[in-house]
Formats: C-alpha cells, sequence, structure tokens
C-alpha cells in the first residue's frame, strides 16, 4: 500500500503510525509543507493519505498559502474514496476541507488526558477494543464542528468533538495516538511557551513526562486501530 503524508513541521512526523506501515511492508512519501519545494502527489499514485499536525491554524492562507492548496486535496482525495486519516491539525484540515467550521475551543488541552468514546463507538468494528475512560495525549487549541455525515466518535469535558469517521474511510483525530517519547520531547522544546499559558487543561513538563507510560498502550490500540481500517 503507498501511504502519503502530508508533514507541517519538522519534528510532528507520523511517529508509530510510521513503525505500522513499516512493520506492514506498506510504503511512505512525504509533502513536506516547510519546505519551499514540497510536491504534491497525484491522488491516483496513492492508497491512502495521512495528515499530521502543526501549530498553524486552517485559515491562516496568507501566511501559510499553502493551505488552501492543500485542503482542496484533502478534499479531492477524500471525493476519490482514498483512505483518510487526520491527526490534530489534520483532523482540523478534514473538517475544513468541505466548509465546517473550525475555531478556538474553550480551553487548550496539553497533556495526558481522558477521552470517552460514544455508545457508537465502543460498538463499532474500528473502535470496540477501546474502553472509557481512555487516556491519550493532547497538544491542540482549536476545534470544529462536524462535518456532514460525519460520525462523532470520542469527546473530553472541554472539547466534545475529539473524534469522528465519515463512513469507513475518514479518520480524524484530535488527540495524539501516534506520539512516542521523542516527538513529545520535541513537542516540549519546540512549543515549551504555551505550557506557560493558564489553563485547567495544561499540564507541566514533568507532569507529562510522568504520563509517558500510557505511550506503549496507545501503541498497540493504534496499530490494531489501524489493522482494521485499512481492512475495511
Amino acid at each position: 500500500m503507498n501511504i502519503h503524508c502530508f508533514q507541517h513541521l519538522t519534528f510532528e512526523n507520523p511517529g508509530t503510525i510510521k513503525e505500522w506501515a513499516e512493520h506492514k511492508g506498506h510504503n511512505i512519501n512525504y509533502t513536506l509543507f516547510y519546505e519551499d519545494n514540497f510536491l504534491l502527489p497525484d491522488v491516483k499514485d496513492m492508497d491512502a493519505l495521512l495528515i499530521m499536525g502543526g501549530y498553524m491554524n486552517v485559515d491562516e492562507e496568507e501566511q501559510f498559502p499553502w493551505l488552501k492548496e492543500e485542503k482542496r486535496f484533502i478534499k479531492k482525495a477524500i471525493d476519490a474514496g482514498k483512505k483518510v486519516i487526520g491527526i490534530c491539525l489534520g483532523s482540523q484540515l478534514i473538517a475544513a476541507s468541505p466548509g465546517a467550521k473550525v475555531y478556538p475551543g474553550k480551553e487548550k488541552e496539553i497533556g495526558f488526558f481522558p477521552v470517552t468514546f460514544t455508545d457508537e463507538a465502543l460498538h463499532h468494528t474500528f473502535f470496540n477494543h477501546f474502553t472509557n475512560p481512555y487516556t491519550v495525549f493532547h497538544w491542540h487549541g482549536d476545534t470544529f464542528n462536524l462535518p456532514v455525515n460525519a460520525q462523532l466518535i470520542a469527546s473530553t469535558d472541554v472539547c466534545k468533538h475529539q473524534a469522528f469517521t465519515i463512513g469507513s474511510n475518514v479518520l480524524a483525530l484530535q488527540f495524539h495516538f501516534e506520539m512516542n517519547k521523542e516527538i513529545v520531547e520535541d513537542m516540549l522544546l519546540h512549543d515549551a511557551h504555551e505550557l506557560e499559558e493558564e489553563g485547567t487543561y495544561i499540564q507541566t513538563k514533568d507532569e507529562i513526562r510522568k504520563a509517558f507510560h500510557y505511550l506503549q498502550q496507545n501503541k498497540q490500540d493504534l496499530f490494531l486501530l489501524l489493522d482494521k481500517f485499512f481492512a475495511a
């Protein structure tokens, strides 16, 4: 399988998703939007699109002109029936590509916090190996309205729309299943200023590091989720 990855920052890479792909013998190619000479693929040449996170907002097209082109491509890939996964900014871009509103959430969520899966999700083939509550890593300030035909998958107390699917081909996750220690440490280094902000759901570096034990379970459950998603 040929997976194409949209990456917006040097340090927000596919993480454990790359491990899963390599283990399964799949290829991952990249569009690196932080490079001046980035190239978009031909939709026909890929089986799946993976859209990673980033600090930019989906509507900051003057500062990041490629956002408009990226949103058009995401919609094109979805309309073509490709498998599409978006994480954090990626989930927001999936929501925005058909016109759903993306906007600042009530509060930022930074650190390890539990999500609650909907009853529908817990009975869905993709997610029925999860139980509530389920702790994952978060680093986001924006949220979104659900696109047309989307099914809500998970919520937190402060952010109702944490994950959604559209049919069996589109999976959007506001939280970070793909994290490993190296990526989290890079985020703590590059985005440390956000940890100084006031907020009920902003953890300290020490609190985040003490929760690293969740990452191994996240990885195992993500691998099973990916197996199911790509088999459907």
